[in-house]
């Protein structure tokens, strides 16, 4: 049986915290793999766009993760299109991966609003989260939720923040991997 940890997100750009809470959950909680699962359209979102396609923010997170071999790219909610509600992803990768054991990583800001979740009872049974604390945040612990927290320094980037920097011609030199600030060049993504 495999641990599996599920980093969901638009990836939009994907950036070095996203690998790092990636790297510390893995480490934290002797996860065998952590699995990222770029969004199509992700539900809390609604209204909004992506900045970029689906295919540019697949192949972002692809270059990305490319240099650990235990991170992997997941497809399953870009392939299913439309908009992807985490407990449709995890009952699909639950039936098809029988043996392993999936944990849902998150902020500890995203606990208090587990309950607004879609289906969220089910989701539940499916899976545990992982919980990074947040200054400002308590560490809850809802009875219908098994949640583990763990501890990681505050890196404040966000992908909104780095488009920003991008659009307005500023380098993100040690924010992005690499391979991601060589892909979003080469492509002039988020430029004007």
């Amino acid at each position: 049986m495999k641990k599996i940890g599920l980093l969901g997100g638009t990836f939009d750009p994907p950036h070095l915290a996203h690998l790092l809470i990636a790297e510390e959950a893995l480490e934290s909680c002797r996860l065998d793999e952590v699995w990222f699962l770029p969004s199509y359209m992700p539900p809390h979102r609604q209204g909004k766009v992506t900045h970029t396609s689906a295919d540019n923010r697949v192949e972002m997170v692809r270059r990305a993760i490319s240099d650990n071999d235990r991170f992997k790219l997941s497809l399953i909610e870009i392939d299913r299109k439309g908009r992807s509600y985490t407990v449709d992803t995890l009952t699909e990768l639950t039936k098809k991966y029988t043996e392993d054991r999936f944990y849902f990583i998150l902020g500890a800001d995203m606990v208090s609003d587990l309950a607004t979740w879609h289906r969220v009872g089910d989701l539940c049974r499916l899976t545990s989260f992982i919980a990074f604390r947040r200054p400002g945040y308590p560490a809850e612990h809802p009875d219908y939720a098994d949640v583990i927290y763990i501890d990681m320094p505050e890196v404040d980037i966000s992908s909104s923040y780095l488009r920003e920097r991008l659009k307005a011609g500023r380098s993100c030199r040690y924010f992005l991997p690499d391979g991601v600030k060589k892909y979003i060049e080469e492509r002039r993504l988020y430029e004007d």
